[in-house]
């Protein structure tokens, strides 16, 4: 099964977007290769080509444009909606179930190597999760620096950051001081 999340995990792999100078994880196809294998189970056999990197990179920025539009609740571009189509056509179908551990998940045909045989599971996830019930349930971190993308799974869907360990506890920290501040 494809996460839901799984679109939303590698629009993140470019975090802090607020900032000046963005942090980005994926500075080349390895780390893009290695990134894939951990998260959508997907290998190519050989190193990606700079031009499929940067074709990779592109539909990462989309999805990410995507969502921050939902998140926002404003429409998306009709651009971005078409190079996402473009590239759900272009990549490797749905046809085959594999069984693994206790379960089921797509075997996805990456012997062509490419970039969209990598990403078809971030791609259907981004599909799936665009033309699902749950859109609602995508969010954007409140700190305006971090700019994560975000499931809110929680029961009350009130969620407003990235994680409370990062962000969240960032912004209770900045409270407390600010409130130290005033009371002295």
């Amino acid at each position: 099964m494809v996460r839901p999340d799984l679109c939303l995990e590698f629009a993140n792999t470019r975090y802090w977007r607020g900032q000046a100078t963005p942090t980005e994880t994926l500075n080349g196809p390895d780390d893009l290769g290695a990134w894939a294998a951990a998260n959508a189970g997907t290998r190519v056999e050989r190193t990606l080509s700079a031009e499929e990197f940067e074709r990779a990179l592109a539909l990462r920025e989309t999805i990410y444009r995507l969502f921050d539009a939902q998140a926002h609740a404003k429409p998306p571009a009709t651009r971005d909606l078409g190079l996402l189509n473009e590239a759900l056509a272009a990549s490797p179908t749905r046809t085959s179930l594999k069984r693994v551990r206790n379960g089921y998940e797509w075997d996805v045909d990456v012997r062509s190597g490419t970039a969209l045989g990598l990403l078809a599971p971030v791609l259907w996830s981004a599909g799936d999760l665009l033309a699902g019930a749950r859109l609602d349930r995508v969010r954007r971190c409140a700190n305006p620096e971090c700019g994560w993308l975000f499931f809110d799974d929680s029961r009350a869907g009130k969620r407003r950051w990235c994680s409370m360990s990062a962000c969240g506890n960032r912004a209770k920290a900045r409270r407390h001081y600010h409130k130290s501040k005033q009371d002295t």
